[in-house]
């Protein structure tokens, strides 16, 4: 025999014509490189609710009085500091500051202030765990988006999904053990473009990227059969694709012949699981009504959200739903409620779903952008329909529910401008050690050798677990 062949992975590989490639399926899912988890996690899987283009922390959760009351005058410099802006507003001369232009009051026992925007969101605030003071450098969409899901403003690493995929393995042996669904407002008017390094796989093995669901016909590309090919057929098929593969690795030893393998039998599985877990009409109209008009609309963020529900009862451990629509530069009065009434009802029928079926204690659910928004105009102040606020990375508003998160906890705080944190930073490398952590995992410790060196999800500047927001 090839001396090559004699490893660990070339014996997984020659199993597969004595236990079938469903089992060598399951074998390659369990394999892990390092033995994880290293500590009891206290969440199983996680929910990342995704708003891409900066939700509005000044608008939205973090009431400004003073910019209430300085509404039109010049924000000061001292606040300003010289730092960095967009092009957007670098040359724009005057920087007035803008209030929140919908009224909001504080809520439930917490004592959140939320906004009227988001009347489901306040129902549940004992529920959540509000972070108002995270930071982090990009100020662009995509380097801000890529740094928030990669742990780098550049592409080529593995998203948080795939780390947790590679390290702690699939929980559902027939779906994908991270999925990705994306959507849009109804408008179309503010919406970014999603790239798939997003959820990709970097220099992980490609079998850990995430899969995404689409919004229409077959929810995964060529799931259903072509015609006159039957699911005997198929199965037939694979068996002799995989002992070809089989005889390949035993020759090349590449670890993406099994990745192949790995792809070619989820595929099949999911030809049978997929279907059911599109199919609502098992859900109480109860349910369905929580979760608002559009959940049945395939493809809307209403639908996604339920989607992850059941994806999360089958064993799917992250998913990963990115929603477009918060990029508020010139009509900030007119796309705000829009994104507001698309996402609310959604977000927090999910977070009260799970709380019935017994899932939030051990799911972790995140909702935020890649940044906040400005304090300061964007445009004519004096004109509704052509003014908003830039991007905000100095200060804006996370929350997080279940998996180990203090319900009713309110951490951190910006200044009396909403512009800088004053209170108990959070990075967005803390926030992802945070992550890790609730699933088990030593963020530290996590690491994955390429080209001679150890990467790791929060890279190698300073990263801290939010201890202060855990149960």
């Amino acid at each position: 025999m090839n001396p090559i062949a004699l490893n660990r992975r070339s014996f997984l590989g020659g199993l597969s014509l004595s236990v079938g490639t469903p089992a060598l399926h399951g074998l390659m899912a369990a394999e892990g490189s390092q033995a994880l988890p290293h500590f009891p996690p206290k969440a199983k899987r996680v929910i990342y609710l995704m708003q891409s283009g900066g939700p509005s922390h000044v608008d939205l959760f973090d009431y400004k009085e003073t910019l209430k009351k300085m509404e039109g005058e010049e924000l000061p410099e001292s606040i300003l500091g010289g730092l960095r802006q967009t092009t957007m507003t670098a040359g724009q001369k005057s920087k007035p500051c803008l209030g929140a232009a919908w009224p909001g009051r504080q809520r439930g026992e917490s004592g959140m202030w939320v906004s009227d925007l988001l009347p489901h969101t306040a129902e549940i605030v004992d529920d959540l765990c509000f972070v108002r003071s995270v930071h982090g450098e990009q100020i662009n969409h995509a380097p801000a988006m890529t740094h928030m899901l990669t742990g780098h403003n550049l592409p080529g690493r593995p998203s948080i999904g795939a780390w947790l995929s590679y390290g702690l393995g699939s929980m559902a042996e027939d779906l994908p053990s991270f999925v990705v669904m994306t959507s849009q407002d109804k408008e179309g008017s503010c919406g970014q473009q999603f790239f798939d390094y997003y959820w990709g796989s970097g220099f992980l093995p490609g079998k850990y990227q995430g899969v995404p669901f689409r919004g229409s016909g077959d929810p995964v590309l060529y799931l259903s059969n072509p015609n006159g090919v039957s699911r005997a057929a198929r199965r037939e098929m694979l068996d002799g694709l995989a002992e070809m593969n089989h005889f390949a690795h035993q020759r090349y030893a590449d670890p993406a012949i099994e990745t192949r393998v790995a792809q070619y039998e989820m595929a099949f599985q999911m030809q049978a699981s997929v279907p059911e877990l599109t199919d609502f009409s098992d859900e109480p109209q109860s349910v369905l009504e929580m979760y608002g008009p559009d959940v049945q609309r395939k493809g809307s963020y209403a639908y996604n959200c339920l989607m992850a529900r059941r994806l999360a009862q089958r064993g799917t451990r992250y998913i990963q739903l990115l929603h477009a629509g918060w990029d508020q530069h010139g009509n900030l009065p007119g796309q705000l409620p829009i994104q507001c009434k698309d996402t609310d009802q959604a977000s927090a029928a999910l977070v009260k779903d799970l709380k019935a079926h017994g899932m939030l204690e051990d799911t972790l659910v995140i909702w935020g952008g890649e940044f906040g928004r400005t304090p300061f105009v964007q445009g004519d102040i004096n004109n509704p329909t052509a003014h908003g606020r830039d991007h905000h990375p100095r200060a804006f508003t996370v929350w997080m529910a279940g998996g180990g998160v203090q319900p009713g906890k309110i951490h951190g705080s910006s200044d009396e401008f909403g512009f800088h944190v004053a209170e108990d930073p959070v990075h967005v490398r803390d926030l992802q050690a945070t992550l890790l952590h609730l699933c088990g995992i030593d963020h530290e410790r996590f690491t994955y050798r390429h080209q001679g060196l150890d990467f790791k999800l929060t890279g190698v500047e300073p990263a801290r677990v939010v201890n202060e927001i855990l149960s």
